[in-house]
C-alpha cells in the first residue's frame, strides 16, 4: 500500500519557494505558537502538526539544507551532492541521489512495545528516515535575540517652534517589552522534557531499525519553556503611549527627528529600534523661509525710496532698522546679516533678505496729483525707452 506524499515544506509553513528567511521565521513562528503541544495538551494531531514545522523551518532556515532541498526535494546530513550513495550501496558513478519512498509503507513492522508511530508500534519509514538524517538540529520554539524594528512617524509643527525649538507630546503605537514576561515570552524557569527526559532524542522503530530523533515536544532542547500567557509566547505585546519629543532649533520641513529606543522592542533582551519623525512645518504669512535665510517684503512710501530712510523691519528677534538708500527702486533687496534660522546641525545662523516694495500714493487728493505733475516735468526722462531696443523679435 502506497503511503501519501510528504506535504511540501514551503507549502507547510505557507511561504513561497522565493520568501526571504525573515518571512519563513515569522511564519514558523506563528504556526509553532499556534500548534505547540504545551499550549495544546492532548492534542496529537497539534502535537504532529508542531513536529512536521519544526522540521521544515530546520532545513528552510538554513542556507545550505534549502539548497539542497530546492535542487533534491529533501535534505540529509549524509548526502553530498554529485558523490557516491552510501558504502553498502556501492559505487553509483557518481549520479545525483534522490531517495523517494513514496511506493512503500513500512509502518507496520514489528516495533519496540510503546514506541510512538502507531498501534504496531512502527512509523512510517520516509518520516522516521527524514528525522534520523535530521537529527538534533531540529527547530526550537526558542524566542531569537531579534533587535526590535524602527518606526516613522509624521508631525506638523508652526514655525515658531522650528525656528526656536519645542518639547511636543505625540501618541504613538509600537511593539512593547511584556511586563508579565519581561521579554522572555515564557515564565518561569526551563523544565526536563518529560518525553525525552532531558536528553532532546527520542527512539523509533521502524521494522527491525531504530532511530535515535529530535524530541517532538522540546525540538531537542531537553527543556520545555512554559509560554507566557499574557503575549502569547511573542515576549511582546502592542501598546500605545504618548512620549515627549524635543524637536530642535533650526528644524526644516522634511527633515527627521531620531528618538533613540522609542522603536518596537527587540526580543529576549535584544535592543530596541528608533523612532524616526517626518517633520513638516506650517508656513509663517510674514516671513517665508528658504533653507536657513527668511525672505520678508517691506512696504515703504514713494518718499522713502527717493530721499532714502531707516526704517523698522520685523525678524525672527524682533523689530531692527534698516537703512534704505535714496533712489531705492521697488524689488531692491537688503541683507541683514546672521538674523536667519540657527542650523540643527551645527548653530550657525543663515541671513535675512528684506524686499522692498515702494507703494505709490492713490491720487485721491488734489494735492497728491498736483505734486505727481510736478514731479513728471521734473523727470521727463522715459524709463522704458530702451526696453523695447533690448528686447529681442521688435
Amino acid at each position: 500500500m502506497a503511503t501519501t506524499t510528504k506535504q511540501d515544506f514551503y507549502e507547510l509553513l505557507g511561504v513561497s519557494r522565493k520568501a526571504s528567511a525573515k518571512d519563513i521565521r515569522a511564519a514558523f513562528r506563528k504556526l509553532a505558537r499556534k500548534y505547540h503541544p504545551d499550549l495544546n495538551p492532548g492534542d496529537k494531531g497539534a502535537e504532529e502538526k508542531f513536529k512536521q514545522l519544526q522540521e521544515a523551518y530546520d532545513v528552510l532556515s538554513d542556507s545550505k539544507k534549502r539548497q539542497m532541498y530546492d535542487q533534491h526535494g529533501f535534505y540529509s546530513d549524509n548526502f553530498q551532492p554529485g558523490a557516491g550513495g552510501p558504502a553498502a550501496g556501492g559505487d553509483n558513478g557518481g549520479a545525483d541521489i534522490n531517495f523517494d519512498f513514496g511506493g512503500f509503507d513500512f509502518g507496520g513492522g514489528q516495533g519496540a512495545p510503546g514506541a510512538p508511530g502507531g498501534a504496531g508500534g512502527g512509523a512510517s519509514f520516509r518520516d522516521l528516515f527524514s528525522q534520523f538524517f535530521r537529527g538534533r538540529s531540529g527547530a526550537e520554539v526558542e524566542v531569537e535575540h531579534e533587535p526590535g524594528g524602527d518606526l516613522e512617524y509624521q508631525i506638523e509643527i508652526d514655525f515658531w517652534d522650528a525656528v526656536r525649538g519645542a518639547v511636543k507630546k505625540i501618541a504613538i503605537t509600537r511593539m512593547d517589552t511584556c511586563e508579565t514576561c519581561h521579554g522572555t515570552g515564557a515564565i518561569g524557569s526551563p523544565q526536563t522534557c518529560p518525553t525525552c527526559n532531558g536528553s532532546g532524542t527520542i527512539q523509533q522503530n521502524a521494522g527491525k531499525m531504530r532511530f535515535n530523533v529530535a524530541c517532538p515536544r522540546c525540538g531537542g532542547t531537553g527543556k520545555l519553556r512554559t509560554p507566557c500567557k499574557t503575549c502569547g509566547g511573542e515576549g511582546r505585546l502592542r501598546k500605545t503611549e504618548t512620549i515627549e519629543v524635543r524637536i530642535p532649533a533650526g528644524v526644516a520641513s522634511g527633515s527627521r527627528v531620531r528618538v533613540p529606543g522609542k522603536g518596537n522592542a527587540g526580543t529576549m533582551g535584544a535592543p530596541a529600534g528608533d523612532l524616526y519623525l517626518h517633520v513638516e512645518v506650517k508656513p509663517h504669512e510674514v516671513f517665508e523661509r528658504r533653507g536657513n535665510d527668511i525672505y520678508v517684503k517691506v512696504p515703504v512710501k514713494v518718499s522713502e525710496a527717493t530721499l532714502g530712510a531707516k526704517v523698522e523691519v520685523p525678524t525672527i528677534d524682533g523689530r531692527a532698522l534698516v537703512r534704505i538708500p535714496p533712489a531705492t527702486n521697488s524689488g531692491s533687496t537688503l541683507r541683514l546679516r546672521e538674523k536667519g534660522v540657527p542650523s540643527a546641525r551645527n548653530g550657525s545662523r543663515g541671513d535675512q533678505y528684506v524686499e522692498i516694495q515702494v507703494i505709490v500714493p492713490k491720487p485721491t487728493d488734489e494735492r497728491v496729483r498736483n505734486l505727481m505733475k510736478e514731479l513728471e516735468s521734473l523727470e521727463p526722462d522715459d524709463p522704458r525707452k530702451d526696453l523695447f531696443a533690448k528686447a529681442t523679435g521688435y
